[in-house]
């Protein structure tokens, strides 16, 4: 699969967000080292601690489905569902991949004018896994 690709499945996944409170879209696409992507929306509740990212969806219905082997993730988001900047994952989202994912594995941030790579290692330096 080619990045631009999973970017496109990252902007589609984007469209079926829940975002009643930020207003703010995010939508992502896993790529499983199969070649299965999984998308995931963030999906917001009144309550906020509740509220699920778009990479959590797609990395918890991956590993529901049984997929433990992950190469990359398209992350895309913006306000109203318009792509307006980068996107990074938050500090729980890192953990989470830092959980199931190799140093290498590749995070594309989605921009209104493409996209910018980094590695896991990239984005959550000095990090703990077991």
């Amino acid at each position: 699969m080619t990045p631009e690709k999973l970017c496109e499945l990252a902007k589609e996944a984007m469209s079926r967000a829940y975002a009643p409170y930020s207003g703010y879209y995010v939508g992502a696409a896993l790529l499983c080292s199969d070649g299965t992507v999984y998308q995931g929306c963030n999906i917001e509740n009144a309550s906020f601690s509740p509220t699920n990212c778009a990479e959590r969806t797609a990395f918890f219905k991956a590993i529901y489905d049984g997929h433990r082997d992950f190469e990359a993730i398209a992350i895309c988001g913006g306000k109203e569902g318009k792509i307006t900047g980068l996107f990074p994952p938050c500090g729980v989202c890192r953990q989470v991949m830092r959980e199931f994912c190799r140093d290498d594995f590749k995070v594309y941030m989605i921009t209104p004018e493409g996209y910018e790579l980094k590695t896991l290692t990239e984005l959550l330096p000095s990090s703990f896994s077991l």
